[in-house]
């Protein structure tokens, strides 16, 4: 956790007129050189595409005084920030410096220094935030994207990936409020873990559903509500898990109650496993596996293995067939075979395992939000701006998935945000921002030199200085 300097921010609306008075006045604060990135592309994105508005739709605003530091730029700066990679909250002042941004949302907040009153610290910020419980955040996002994202951008899905993943904090730690110690294979780990949905649509995928829990969370318990109640689940859809979420209950839910399918692994001391495999090797009916990079693997379809994986309740067990794949060169005896199951009756063995292998892209989600997006970049151990920090970060990497759904960023589809930005080189505008009291005005570099020229020299002498920095 890095330790931040106290900002002191405060909204300034665009005014080019007043600005423009002002400044033949002898009196201009700051100047910033318009720059352009891929991230204030995709800002001006979505509010052209209303996706901003969509976050103050959901998101209450519970300042007292609310008149003169809107609610919408300071969620869409602090996004701006993270999707920038700034964790900080010191961070959130000229998180957008491109006036094409600028001049759409007709505000900015600014760092004034100390010395001013009546604007927005940074602590009032941690304040603002700490009027929310931690758990509004999550379900915020959920909220935002289900009812008002969805709708709006008429995206429907009908295959989901669910999965689980650690947020980890320093161990030695344990200031991190509700964060919990826990030990697997890999070691010991202090953090939150988080459940996530990922719905696939129009050739990618969107992170729609989500839950918060402690590390100790068991990763079944804390995606039992998403299982049972999302409303991204309709009837008819699938639903892809790994092996962590096996509960022959939550299959038989799922199927006759919700009309949804599960594709998922099953553990090697399953009686279910031992069968799907001793049936396959006996029926010897082995065909290529459809995924060409794995030479070595066969599959084989083993149908109606229900009767060998029990529930408590047998009457309400539904039926599932198996996909046995086989590696014939593998070095781990453990592995030659895994088996893949599915309540969908009507798939051959390709196509259960064309379905599981989606799988693999919410952890390609996972790697992207933790090594590049920063996630765990935490900058408090309050559970409120922890909760504030991730939803930002999910909201910000929501933004770039559906930038590369529209015309203007289609032709990012399939790429991830870390190699975009290696290509990607940002350009300085010919445009200027000027900053005078609680106002901004863009202007033109010809428009600039005009304005230098058309001054008195006393004038010049203010616009020499503060423009020296520039």
């Amino acid at each position: 956790m890095r330790k931040e300097v106290n900002a002191i921010l405060k909204s300034v609306r665009e005014n080019r007129d007043s600005v423009l008075n002002k400044i033949r006045d002898g009196r201009l604060d700051a100047v910033h050189l318009s720059k352009t990135g891929l991230v204030d592309d995709i800002i001006l994105t979505m509010n052209k595409y209303g996706i901003l508005s969509c976050l103050s739709d959901v998101i209450p605003d519970k300042r007292r005084d609310n008149t003169t530091k809107p609610f919408d730029l300071i969620l869409g700066l602090s996004i701006a920030a993270k999707m920038k990679l700034k964790t900080a909250m010191t961070d959130v002042p000229f998180a957008i410096q491109d006036h094409r941004v600028l001049s759409e949302l007709g505000w900015n907040l600014i760092d004034e220094g100390s010395k001013n009153k009546g604007v927005m610290t940074e602590g009032q910020l941690r304040h603002l935030f700490g009027k929310y419980k931690y758990d509004d955040f999550f379900n915020y996002y959920n909220e935002t994207v289900q009812k008002h994202i969805m709708p709006k951008m008429n995206l429907e899905s009908t295959i989901h990936i669910l999965d689980c993943t650690k947020i980890k904090v320093e161990l030695s730690n344990g200031n991190y409020e509700l964060s919990e110690t826990a030990r697997d294979s890999d070691g010991i780990y202090r953090g939150y873990k988080l459940a996530t949905l990922r719905s696939l649509s129009k050739d990618t995928g969107i992170i729609t559903d989500i839950r918060f829990s402690g590390m100790r969370t068991q990763d079944v318990n804390l995606s039992e509500d998403i299982i049972l109640n999302s409303p991204m689940l309709k009837s008819g859809d699938i639903l892809i898990n790994d092996r962590g979420f096996l509960s022959r209950a939550n299959l038989n839910y799922l199927k006759t109650i919700r009309n949804i399918d599960t594709y998922i692994p099953l553990r090697t001391n399953m009686d279910a496993f031992e069968m799907a495999v001793s049936t396959a090797k006996y029926n010897n009916k082995w065909v290529n596996h459809p995924n060409k990079r794995r030479k070595s693997q066969k599959v084989a379809l083993v149908s109606g293995l229900g009767r060998f994986w029990r529930s408590d309740n047998i009457e309400n067990d539904v039926s599932f067939n198996a996909c046995v794949v086989w590696d014939s060169e593998t070095d781990k005896p453990e592995n030659e075979f895994r088996v893949f199951i599915t309540t969908d009756l009507s798939k051959s063995a390709k196509q259960i395992i064309q379905t599981y292998e989606l799988r693999p892209e919410i952890e390609e989600d996972y790697r992207q939000i933790k090594d590049f997006w920063k996630i765990e970049d935490f900058t408090s151990t309050k559970i409120n701006l922890v909760a504030f920090h991730i939803m930002c970060v999910l909201f910000g990497y929501l933004f770039f998935q559906l930038y590369t759904m529209l015309p203007e960023g289609e032709e990012l589809s399939g790429k991830s945000l870390p190699v975009v930005l290696k290509n990607y080189e940002p350009k300085n505008q010919s445009h200027l921002v000027f900053y005078v009291d609680d106002e901004f005005g863009i202007f033109t570099l010809v428009e600039t030199m005009k304005l230098y020229a058309s001054v008195e020299e006393s004038v010049r002498v203010v616009l020499d200085a503060v423009m020296e920095h520039v």
